[in-house]
This record gives C-alpha cells, sequence and structure tokens, in this order.
C-alpha cells in the first residue's frame, strides 16, 4: 500500500492511494480510530489488513478523494521522536565525504568500522512541494543527501539481524538536507542536520509487503533535471538489518521510528568546485517501487 498524509480544506488526514492517479481513500472514513498516519503505523499489520478488506467497497461507493483536491504533506509529519540517520553508509559516498574537506569525523580510513549514528529534529521535517529553506543558512553551503528511510513497525530491544525485517512497516525517502559549513564546524553534524525544514518527505510510505527486496532498489537524485546520485540499496556499507540490531542494541525501538539509512555519491561537496543548493534549484529525488520526492529550493 501507498499510505499518504494528506491535507484537504484545512485538515491533515491519513489516506492511501487507490490508483494510479493518485486519488486517495481517506482512512479514517472507514477506521475512525485512525485520526493519524502514527495511530496507523502503531496498529501495525492487522490495521493494513483491515483497510485492504475496506478498498474495494469504498471505491464502489465513491469515496475516494481526487488527488487534484488534496496536498500532500509529509507522510510521518510529526514523528514521535527524533529520525535515527546513518552517515558515511554508501562506499563510494565515504570517500568523497573523507576527501571533500569538510568531514571532521575523517580518520586515516574513508570507511567507518561502525555505522555512525546522528538524528535530526521533527521540526526538520517538510513534505513533497514545500520548499527548502537553504536562504536560512548564512554559509551558503547547503548539500542535499537522497536517502531510504526505513519505518519500524513493531520495535523492541535486542533484534538480531535475522528477525530484522519482521520489525520493518514500510518505506519512504527522505533527503538529508545538510549545511556543510556548519557540519563541519561542529563536529557532531547535529546543528549542521537540523535547521528547520532541512528533511523532506515523501511522497508516500510504502509497506513493507509491496516493496520486496529492498536491496534492488535504485536510489537516484536530480537536481535542476541534472542526475547527481544513483546507487542500488545493496551497495550499502551496514545494510537495514545491522542498523536495526545496532540501534536496538542501545535502546528500545518503537512503531513509527525511523531511519535514514544513509546517501550515496553524487552529493555537492563531491564537486570541485562544491555544487550548493541555491534558491530556485529544484530538487527531485526518486527511489523503485517508493515514488518520487520533488522539493524547490528556497
Amino acid at each position: 500500500m501507498r499510505l499518504v498524509n494528506y491535507e484537504r480544506d484545512g485538515q491533515e488526514r491519513p489516506g492511501v492511494i487507490v490508483n494510479d492517479f493518485g486519488d486517495i481513500l481517506d482512512i479514517q472514513s472507514v477506521m475512525p480510530d485512525m485520526a493519524s498516519m502514527n495511530d496507523f503505523v502503531d496498529a501495525g499489520y492487522e490495521a493494513v489488513d483491515l483497510l485492504a478488506g475496506h478498498l474495494m467497497q469504498s471505491k464502489d461507493k465513491g469515496a475516494v478523494i481526487p488527488a487534484a483536491s488534496a496536498r500532500l504533506l509529509a507522510p510521518i509529519a510529526r514523528p514521535h521522536r527524533n529520525i535515527f540517520c546513518v552517515g558515511k553508509n554508501y562506499h563510494e559516498h565515504a570517500k568523497e565525504f573523507h576527501d571533500s574537506g569538510f568531514d571532521a569525523s575523517a580518520g586515516k580510513d574513508a570507511i567507518p568500522e561502525h555505522p555512525i549514528i546522528f538524528s535530526k529534529s521533527f521540526t526538520t521535517v517538510i513534505g513533497p512541494n514545500e520548499p527548502i529553506p537553504a536562504s536560512a543558512d548564512w554559509t551558503n553551503s547547503v548539500d542535499y543527501e537522497a536517502e531510504l528511510a526505513v519505518v519500524i513497525g513493531r520495535g523492541g530491544r535486542n533484534i538480531t539481524k535475522n528477525d530484522a525485517y519482521e520489525q520493518v512497516f514500510g518505506y519512504m525517502i527522505v533527503n538529508d538536507v545538510t549545511s556543510r559549513t556548519r557540519q563541519r564546524q561542529h563536529k557532531q553534524w547535529f546543528i549542521g542536520k537540523n535547521f528547520d525544514g532541512f528533511c523532506p518527505m515523501g511522497p508516500w510510505l510504502v509497506t513493507a509487503d509491496e516493496v520486496g527486496n529492498v536491496e534492488e532498489l535504485q536510489v537516484t537524485a536530480r537536481v535542476n533535471g541534472e542526475l547527481r546520485q544513483c546507487a542500488l540499496v545493496r551497495d550499502l556499507i551496514f545494510d537495514i538489518p545491522t542498523l536495526i540490531e545496532t540501534l536496538s542494541r542501545a535502546m528500545t525501538l518503537r512503531s513509527g521510528d525511523i531511519i535514514a539509512t544513509g546517501t550515496p555519491a553524487g552529493v555537492g561537496i563531491g564537486f570541485d568546485p562544491p555544487k550548493f543548493l541555491k534558491p530556485g534549484d529544484r530538487v527531485s529525488i526518486s527511489i523503485t517501487k517508493l515514488g518520487t520526492l520533488e522539493n524547490p529550493v528556497a
């Protein structure tokens, strides 16, 4: 299923895409207790199965909302807590970042020995077609990072790699927008990653059963139509089971937790001179089966 969070007539509501035109069935119209996407994810795959049973009947009754009359928001606009992010998790990107002069964490080796984890505040989240506020960064060093995000379903503590995929509810696209100068200055990355509006997310949340083998998905990013990033998820240094196991050894993962798995080579600082985002640009990120997330730059 392609699940969305949308706005219509000034109200934010969870929905599900019902056809190739992007038309939406309002989830709360058939499942009244589901007031938000957080509620739906918390309910897990039982809710998915129940919603599937409503879909054909709802279409017959004309309960579908035309895509043109709804504005898509971030699928999980207000996460329960910070988004977990992974740094330097594709081999070629780890090398380009190591050599860029912006990596304050750089050591002798470009490839990290263990996953590098940081977080982004919920205040960074924006939806499809919302402007990335690059002008808020007075250093003029805003960069894009196309990433696959994992949304946790059941969660738990001390989850093993073998059990990790059973804990995944679904997947979506995020753009880990970054002020490179602030990232370098503050060394631990948090401030450079946490400007308001620096985490575009969407266009929808796709349930894991519809995605299949996630390692076969291709991640691409274009800026003003120019292809910048292209890689397969199988190229991750630390795969999704490793990330889930690593995080859950330290903390209890909760339903609705979001893990951004890292970005491939081709970010702005990989060019000489760097290609930073500027107002008027447009960033387009696509992942197989997950759609395309587009945002203008302001």
